[in-house]
């Protein structure tokens, strides 16, 4: 009783207000908002992180499990102020932001993810740059993980103090689901750093109430931080930085002397993107030995009209700033459809290309995935390009990139169905490994059923070249090649300079195993690498938080809710993949799922305060049933159907297990004496969910259900024995 007591006490003092439920939405805000903004901004600043972004969420959800096991202890605001000061200035200042850019170049020195290029001399050079690389990578999730733990704890308390648990866990949902399409909105309205760092503030202070100076000192503390978020969103030469949805763009004018095209230049998450170039200037000879050399007229952008007898239709996805809308335009294209997933990215085409492609009156501008494009069409091209679609982020909560759904073998056969007769598909991309190459070429002639015809285009004052292959009407393109004596010698002249055969023997990439970018079935070593820092990190967390004993104090019933919250996060990455695979992976789709996975928990606990009595025998068998079900279910097959059913429909299928998990959850919840240890058990299951995502590279995305379903069980069995499994008869 007096401990209960001075659990209140201590939430008045350090958390300040007295009504307890507007604290725990704000706090749930808080949560979920600065969550999604670590996610966004490190991934942004530090590209691997961009590639690997469920390693921040694991490490937010270690920080808020940690604290809500620890609740009992003080609550210091201060020191998570500081932590996020030291975390912003670390990216505000250009040279330390720099050298935390090179996290990627070193890590990439492991060799078995294509991400970046890293050269090293030796091999004990080799090791001794991957060390630091991790080290570096620990020091960042380090931080992270700090910030979050005095939310936890803040969590933890209020929710184990509240009289209505039911009520309380649905106004943490609520919260939740508010942070969520708070930080949606701000992405769509292209907020910068800055304005981030507001929101996070005016949230903070609604807990900083200690009295005297140290209320003073965190308020100058969010000055500063608002202050350090303003210069980190700053570029220096740029014309203009943008936050787009799902990436950093900066525009900077070109620098010939280092090889840069055009006038402008776009970077992408602080990597060169792409020139907006004119197809009309800078002529160079054909048998130039400069590999630079190229043709006016016959560029990258233009080939893919050139290889058609009567080009009279044209669809174009990834396509950035223009350049190949232009390269259609100047060769008589009739009417153009242009797919580009970031607005963004389209509005600096529309303002700054040379050309001004979008301009024409017979280019229709679709913002949109290329794969939800592929579902939606109904119409015929004559030419389909693959632009050079190279994603430099991951869809959200899952190992997957935004461009690996447009490259499997299923979305190829999608864009075959919309070639017109004697149409032609060109897939332009720049292969980092050869086995990227020959698991396209292989995926391109088990649709086709022949052999793609495929050259290497150099870089030149027109682009940055790649491989570029051909699959369809081979017959028309090479009849147009053979009456194009400069086209023929070129393309000849290209593949002399660099031949490319192919084995065909690459396993492809396909819905259920999208992994472009890996040779095989494993996981990489990087992911061993990054759980083995993580293990480092909880251990160390556990003694810098003083709750070394959280093993001693471990029970039947935390097992339960580890179990539950381990299948909660791999149902989301399944809910995120599959919806990818019909609905696009647009920020806008990704939101909508994860909150559908929110409004279903209110739901289930909207349920059980109706019927409180519900027998969890039942439900547990529902849930298994259903998760069996989605298994077998091909959702793709569902594409065909209107954009807005159809995402009800999908929608729906996927998060209907949440419903019956969120029933189970919320009864045993409300039953548990320790609410703060239950949260945070459930928390640390969701971080090995996080973890568990990486067997999807050797077993696919839909064999997680088989494992959700075992992981249920395993709650099942550890169900706490005051929890009745059906109703009793008396």
């Amino acid at each position: 009783m007096d401990e209960k007591k001075n659990n209140t006490d201590a939430l008045t003092v350090n958390i300040g207000p007295a009504n307890k439920t507007l604290s725990i939405f704000l706090i749930s805000v808080l949560g979920l908002f600065l969550e999604m903004m670590l996610i966004r901004w490190i991934g942004t600043e530090i590209r691997i992180f961009a590639y690997l972004q469920n390693t921040i969420l694991v490490v937010c959800f270690l920080g808020i499990g940690l604290g809500c096991f620890s609740s009992n202890q003080k609550i210091n605001m201060n020191k998570m102020i500081i932590t996020l000061l030291v975390l912003t200035l670390l990216l505000a200042i250009p040279v330390i932001r720099k050298a935390l850019g090179q996290i990627s170049e070193l890590l990439a020195l492991i060799g078995d993810i294509p991400i970046f290029y890293g050269v090293s001399v030796d091999a004990s050079q080799t090791i001794f740059y991957i060390l630091l690389g991790l080290a570096l990578s620990y020091f960042v999730i380090l931080i992270i993980l700090d910030i979050f733990v005095p939310i936890g704890r803040i969590l933890g308390r209020l929710l184990d103090n509240h009289p209505n648990i039911i009520w309380a866990y649905s106004i943490n949902i609520a919260g939740s689901l508010f942070g969520t399409w708070l930080f949606v909105f701000m992405s769509s309205l292209y907020a910068p750093p800055v304005l981030w760092c507001s929101v996070v503030i005016m949230i903070l202070l609604f807990f900083l109430n200690e009295p005297g100076r140290i209320r003073i000192i965190n308020f100058v503390l969010c000055f500063c931080l608002l202050v350090a978020s303003w210069f980190a969103g700053i570029e220096a030469g740029s014309l203009e930085v943008v936050w787009s949805p799902y990436q950093k763009l900066v525009l900077r004018e070109t620098k010939p002397e280092k090889g840069e095209a055009g006038k402008y230049l776009v970077n992408v998450n602080n990597v060169r993107y792409q020139e907006m170039v004119d197809l009309t200037e800078a002529v160079k000879d054909i048998n130039s030995t400069d590999l630079r050399g190229s043709i006016k007229g016959y560029s990258q952008y233009d080939l893919q009209l050139l290889l058609h007898p009567n080009p009279q239709k044209m669809l174009i996805v990834g396509a950035g700033t223009g350049n190949d809308v232009a390269g259609g335009l100047q060769h008589g294209a009739k009417e153009i459809v242009a797919v580009e997933i970031d607005p963004a990215i389209l509005s600096m085409g529309q303002r700054y290309h040379p050309l001004k492609p979008y301009d024409s009156p017979i280019v229709k501008i679709v913002n949109d995935d290329a794969r939800s494009y592929f579902a939606i069409s109904n119409d015929r091209f004559d030419v389909i390009s693959f632009a050079l679609l190279d994603s430099h982020t991951t869809s959200v909560m899952t190992n997957t990139r935004l461009d690996e759904y447009v490259f499997t073998k299923e979305s190829i056969e999608r864009a075959k169905s919309l070639l017109a007769d004697g149409g032609i598909i060109f897939l332009h991309f720049g292969p980092q490994r050869y086995y990227i190459a020959d698991r396209l070429a292989h995926i391109l002639l088990t649709v086709f059923n022949e052999e793609p015809m495929s050259f290497y285009i150099p870089k030149s004052e027109f682009g940055l070249g790649g491989m570029m292959f051909v699959a369809g009407n081979l017959t028309g393109a090479r009849s147009q090649i053979n009456k194009d004596p400069t086209l023929k010698a070129l393309i000849d002249n290209w593949r002399q300079r660099k031949p490319v055969t192919f084995t065909y023997k690459t396993v492809m990439s396909t819905d259920d195993w999208p992994y472009l970018y890996l040779e095989d079935h494993r996981v990489p070593i990087l992911y061993y690498l990054l759980a083995g820092t993580m293990l480092i990190l909880f251990f160390r967390s556990c003694k810098h938080w003083e709750i070394s004993n959280i093993f001693s104090q471990w029970e039947r019933s935390h097992w339960h809710f580890f179990f539950l919250g381990a299948a909660f996060m791999l149902l989301e990455v399944q809910n995120i993949s599959k919806a990818a695979v019909v609905l696009g992976s647009t920020w806008e789709v990704n939101a909508v799922i994860v909150s559908g996975v929110l409004v279903m928990i209110l739901l289930a606990n909207l349920l059980t305060l109706k019927f409180p009595n519900i027998p969890l025998m039942p439900v547990y068998i529902i849930l298994c049933i259903i998760c069996l079900s989605l298994y077998y279910i091909d959702l793709a097959s569902f594409a065909f159907l209107p954009y807005f059913p159809k995402a009800v429909l999908i929608g729906s299928l996927t998060t209907l297990p949440m419903l019956f998990s969120g029933i189970i959850f919320i009864r045993s919840f409300a039953r548990m004496e320790r609410k703060n240890q239950a949260l945070g058990a459930n928390l640390f299951g969701a971080l090995i969910g996080g973890l568990l995502q990486s067997v999807t590279f050797i077993i696919g995305i839909k064999a997680l259900l088989l494992i959700v379903v075992g992981l249920y069980v395993l709650s099942l069995l550890t169900l706490p024995r005051m929890i009745p499994l059906m109703i009793s008869k008396t």
